[in-house]
């Protein structure tokens, strides 16, 4: 069906009656991590929450944007992936200097969060509608936290595989379709068909492939596949509203020192130059500024 690397792909097995959706990430991974030096198990994280990030949007209607968001106060300090119904994609892992993210997530500790964020555009496109849900860290892995989550919350038995490592990333998720969609024991075919896959499989086998080797007795039938790419949200009027929002003395207290306020996105790793001189009209929508007077007249 498709030759790019980078896609996600949604299919059917229509006699068990179980839907399923694959994502592979290549090009768009290498991207992400060209932007900061992560430890492995870091790496191996935000490659496996942003491959989850690109499955939710083929398994739930997306109109805008949905993230994955992690919070915690160890090692591990934040989390956070993105996916637009555009399929474009941009993450982050944030840790404690010197310390990478823990294998076993369930010893973050009691005030870690884990959430599902879905946005879309409102009547107003200033006021976007989100949807956020909670999902328990009582597992290790990310892929059992997020099984646990469907199976309780959407009621409907899941399974879900998440792999990454420096070269790439990918992930698997099924569903069993609601009502009585597929014969008596189509989840339990097709769930037993899932256990034989593991990570490495998962990582080194191209997307049909993979399908076929696991699924072919069942007859998957592809539903159309979308290419998957790196793009960041950052822009000046975004960085200049982020500055408004501060204030401007604290704005003014962060340039004190160079005349200027250098922010630089951590996404993508552009950079934005605000001189004092700007202040004004970013403030106040002056028109121009006038020097202060070196002394009192």
């Amino acid at each position: 069906m498709t030759a790019n690397p980078d896609s996600l792909i949604r299919f059917l097995l229509p006699d068990a009656g179980v839907r399923g959706v694959h994502v592979r990430l290549q090009a768009t991974w290498q991207e992400i991590l060209s932007h900061a030096a992560y430890p492995d198990t870091a790496a191996e994280l935000l490659g496996e929450a942003c491959v989850a990030s690109a499955l939710f949007t083929g398994h739930t209607k997306i109109d805008g944007r949905l993230s994955i968001q992690l919070r915690s106060s160890t090692a591990l300090r934040t989390l956070f992936a993105e996916c637009t119904a555009a399929g474009t994609l941009r993450g982050i892992a944030q840790l404690s200097e010197g310390a990478d993210a823990p294998r076993d997530l369930s010893s973050l500790g009691d005030d870690a969060l884990l959430a599902i964020t879905i946005e879309n555009p409102g009547l107003d496109p200033r006021e976007p509608q989100r949807y956020q849900s909670l999902v328990a860290l009582t597992a290790p892995e990310l892929d059992e936290a997020f099984e646990d989550y469907f199976r309780q919350s959407e009621q409907l038995p899941t399974r879900l595989l998440l792999a990454a490592d420096r070269n790439g990333a990918a992930g698997l998720l099924l569903q069993k379709l609601p009502g009585d969609e597929g014969d008596e024991d189509g989840w339990a075919r097709a769930s037993a068909l899932f256990e034989t896959l593991g990570k490495a499989e998962l990582l080194a086998t191209p997307a049909e492939q993979l399908l076929h080797r696991l699924f072919h007795e069942e007859k998957p039938e592809l539903m159309g596949d979308k290419p998957l790419s790196f793009a960041c949200s950052c822009s000046r009027e975004r960085v200049a509203s982020m500055l408004q929002s501060l204030g401007e003395d604290e704005a003014r207290a962060a340039a004190a020192d160079t005349g200027a306020v250098e922010v630089r996105c951590e996404f993508c790793g552009r950079e934005y130059h605000f001189p004092l001189t700007e202040f004004d009209i970013l403030f106040h929508g002056a028109e121009g500024t006038v020097p202060a007077p070196e002394r009192l007249q």
